[in-house]
């Protein structure tokens, strides 16, 4: 019988990456699209439906060639169901996608949380055999993490597991920050950076940075990592207080949890983790109980964008064969 591929999505609020995978787990093809968010559900699923017939072009493939599309979704999702339960980032509460899509393409379509599927792929192809209990993060515009017990992915009761930027945190002996909960998330993600860095902007601070003191103009982790190599003191000071927090977080984690890996992933990360490595490790270090802490290894993921990809690949593995 012919081989037979997955596609692998990252689905996001600003992009749609697609991927073709061969049954030997090689990427093949690519294919990058921006997505909008501001023009509904129904937009974004005829965008992840350009971004797999794209691939099928490209590749003169027929539909029955693929096994399945793969897909990860920022929010809280029902893989066996394909119902996301809700989305924030893409402005979608209780949608079944799988349903809504596999009418678009006519190819089954299987989901997952975004960082659960990165954090499958890390796992099946990252890692090694010893990493049993291992928490994935992802540090980027939010921030979002996948557990593992015994080498298998945690979902929980309701597919929650795993949201630890929505875990509150007590920030200068308060919980509310301007009438807000202060979250993980708003306290070390990029977005939390960028704006702590657009305030004192505002306040006509020098930074290399100035140029970007409008709201309105975006604030990338390239140019947070360019800022950070050159020492600019604002970035340098949000940054090294994000990887404080980021730091004491997961050592509360790993007291609780008691695991023995700690991986770190996401936009931010892949600019800056040589500069916040070392910060998180000694926050991390100054938190957690001394027993479980010394257990734990502190690392960054080499795959990038394709530890989702890969994870597709153990996503169809688990529900199709």
């Amino acid at each position: 019988m012919a081989s037979r591929y997955i596609i692998s999505v990252d689905f996001g609020g600003t992009k749609i990456l697609a991927a073709l995978i061969d049954s030997k787990n090689h990427i093949i093809s690519r294919v990058k699209i921006a997505s909008d968010v501001d023009k509904g559900r129904e937009y974004l699923i005829e965008s992840i439906a350009d971004s797999v017939k794209k691939i099928l072009k490209e590749q003169a493939l027929k539909k029955n060639r693929i096994k399945a599309v793969c897909m990860g979704v920022p929010g809280t999702v029902n893989p066996s169901t394909g119902l996301i339960g809700v989305a924030p980032n893409l402005r979608i509460k209780n949608f079944n996608i799988k349903r809504a899509l596999e009418k678009k393409i006519g190819i089954p379509v299987l989901i997952e949380n975004d960082v659960n599927l990165a954090g499958l792929g890390i796992m099946n192809f990252e890692v090694d055999q010893s990493v049993k209990n291992a928490l994935v993060v992802f540090i980027g515009t939010g921030i979002g993490g996948a557990l593992f017990f015994d080498g298998k992915l945690y979902r929980g009761s309701s597919f929650y597991a795993g949201e630890i930027g929505h875990m509150l945190i007590n920030h200068e002996g308060s919980l509310l920050v301007k009438g807000r909960k202060s979250t993980f998330e708003s306290l070390a993600s990029r977005t939390a950076i960028v704006k702590e860095i657009k305030r004192e902007l505002s306040k006509k601070k020098r930074s290399f940075l100035y140029s970007y003191r409008s709201p309105k103009k975006i604030l990338k982790s390239k140019v947070l990592a360019e800022a950070v190599k050159k020492k600019d003191p604002l970035a340098v000071k949000y940054v090294s207080y994000a990887s404080e927090i980021i730091g004491t977080v997961l050592g509360s984690i790993a007291t609780l949890l008691n695991i023995d890996t700690i991986i770190l992933g996401g936009g931010v990360i892949e600019a800056m983790g040589g500069f916040m490595l070392p910060i998180i490790k000694t926050s991390f270090k100054e938190a957690v109980l001394k027993e479980p802490g010394k257990f734990v290894k502190i690392k960054t993921t080499k795959l990038g964008d394709d530890a989702a990809l890969f994870g597709g690949i153990a996503l169809a593995h688990e529900f199709l064969e």
